[in-house]
């Protein structure tokens, strides 16, 4: 394996590690009513590269799924990474 490409999936497991800690520790601050991680955060994370890590997180800790102002955002910030991961895959298999 290229190290360029050993180097992009260990930021890609960091981004969605941080990711998915990121929902279960406002999931936990929601609920003891402790000082709660923004909104805006949360979707950066997914837009920056964590989106597997935060939708699993917020499926594992059934946290903001409810929360259509929130889920729509959210969608549009995981649409660009889909969109990527489709063609990457498209191209590949030419």
């Amino acid at each position: 394996m290229p190290p360029w490409l050993q180097v992009a999936l260990g930021l890609a497991a960091g981004l969605n590690l941080l990711s998915f800690g990121l929902y279960g520790w406002d999931k936990r601050q929601a609920q003891g009513g402790g000082r709660r991680v923004p909104e805006r955060r949360l979707w950066l994370a997914l837009l920056a590269g964590g989106w597997i890590g935060g939708w699993l997180g917020m499926w594992t800790f059934r946290h903001k799924t409810r929360k259509a102002s929130f889920l729509w955002p959210a969608l549009l910030c995981t649409v660009p990474w889909l969109l990527g991961l489709g063609l990457g895959l498209w191209a590949w298999s030419r």
